[in-house]
C-alpha cells in the first residue's frame, strides 16, 4: 500500500489477538484499509509482555505500510478483541497497559468477531474451529457460551474431533467396539499400526495436533462409517446447545466461524439454519467498529463478562 496519510486525519486500528498470532488492520474513519500487520501471541495468558509486545509490532507494520512511522502511535484510536480479556483478572491487566494509542478500546476476541460478522448490529457468532464457542450482542447485552479450552470443554470442536476419533480407533483395536474406516485413515496418516505406538504418539498432543485428525472423521461418514457419524451427531448436538443458549437473546442472525462449519452445517437444527448468514467482515474490523461503538456511546467500553446476561 505505501500510501502517505494526512496528518490530522483520524485513524483507527482493529486487533484480533488470539493464543497464537495477533492481526491488525489499519483504516481512515470510513474502514478504508491502509496498511495490515501479523505478529505473534497476543493472549495475555501468554504474558503480558509477550501480548503487548505483539501488539505493538503488528501496529507498526501497519503504520509502515501506510507511509507512517511509530511517531504516529498516537493518532490511533484502537479496538482490540483479545483472546482471554473475558477472565477480569486479565482485563484489569489491559486496562493499566501504558500504551502509546490515543484510545484503547477492549472487548474479547469473540465479541469483536461478532461485531465484524454483523457490522457491529445485533447477532451471534458460533466458532467452530480448533475450538468451539459462541457469544450473542443483542440490545446492548452479550452472552458467551462455552470457550473453556479443550480437553474439559470446547465439545463439538475440531480438537474435540480429532480425541473422539482416536479413542474410538483405539477401543476398536482393542476390540470393544466395531470395526471403523476411522483406523485405517489414521493409521495411514500417521504411519502408525501399533495401539501401543499411537496411544504415545499423541501422550503430548495439543489441540491443534488433534484438530489435523477431523477431516478424517467426516472422510470416514462420507462413506457411511457408522461410528464416525456417531461422532458427527453427538459434536453437531453440542454445536446447537451452544446455538439454542445464545438464542434465548434472540439475535436476528447467527454467524458460523470456523474451518469445521461446512462440515457441521448440514447437521445443524432447521431454527439454527434459518438464521445463519456469513460473516460481513473480519474479527479486525468488528473491533474497529467495537471502538466505534464506544465511541459513540452505545456501549460503556467496559466489557461484560460471562453471567452477566
Amino acid at each position: 500500500m505505501n500510501q502517505t496519510v494526512p496528518g490530522g486525519q483520524r485513524l483507527y486500528l482493529g486487533i484480533d489477538g488470539g493464543g497464537s498470532k495477533c492481526r491488525v488492520v489499519l483504516t481512515d474513519a470510513n474502514l478504508k484499509i491502509l496498511g495490515e500487520g501479523l505478529a505473534g501471541p497476543a493472549n495475555p495468558l501468554r504474558g503480558m509482555d509477550v501480548a503487548t509486545q505483539s501488539i505493538l509490532n503488528a501496529s507498526y507494520q501497519a503504520l509502515e505500510m501506510a507511509g507512517l512511522s511509530c511517531d504516529d502511535f498516537s493518532r490511533l484510536h484502537v479496538g482490540a478483541g483479545l483472546a482471554g480479556v473475558n477472565v477480569p483478572y486479565y482485563y484489569q491487566l489491559f486496562q493499566k497497559w501504558q500504551h502509546p494509542f490515543a484510545a484503547l478500546y477492549l472487548t474479547s476476541d469473540l465479541h469483536a468477531a461478532c461485531f465484524g460478522a454483523h457490522q457491529g448490529q445485533d447477532g451471534a457468532v458460533i466458532i467452530c474451529g480448533t475450538g468451539s464457542c459462541g457469544l450473542a450482542a443483542v440490545a446492548e447485552q452479550v452472552l458467551e457460551v462455552g470457550g473453556h479450552g479443550f480437553p474439559h470443554g470446547d465439545n463439538g470442536s475440531g480438537a474435540w474431533f480429532g480425541l473422539q476419533l482416536l479413542q474410538t480407533v483405539l477401543r476398536s483395536k482393542d476390540g470393544l467396539t466395531a470395526a471403523t474406516l476411522m483406523t485405517e485413515l489414521l493409521q495411514q496418516q500417521t504411519g502408525l499400526q501399533d495401539t501401543l505406538a499411537l496411544a504415545l504418539h499423541f501422550m503430548s498432543a495439543s489441540a491443534t495436533d488433534y484438530a489435523r485428525l477431523a477431516p478424517l472423521v467426516f472422510q470416514a461418514a462420507e462413506q457411511q462409517d457408522e461410528l464416525a457419524q456417531q461422532i458427527i451427531v453427538a459434536g453437531a448436538a453440542h454445536i446447537n446447545a451452544i446455538a439454542a443458549r445464545l438464542m434465548t437473546l434472540k439475535p436476528p442472525a447467527i454467524s458460523l466461524i470456523g474451518g469445521l462449519c461446512d462440515k457441521l452445517r448440514p447437521y445443524l437444527a432447521p431454527a439454527v439454519q434459518a438464521l445463519l448468514v456469513d460473516a460481513s467482515q473480519t474479527p479486525e474490523l468488528g473491533a474497529i467498529w467495537y471502538a466505534k461503538s464506544c465511541e459513540n456511546a452505545k456501549f460503556s467500553g467496559d466489557i461484560k463478562v460471562k453471567g452477566s446476561v
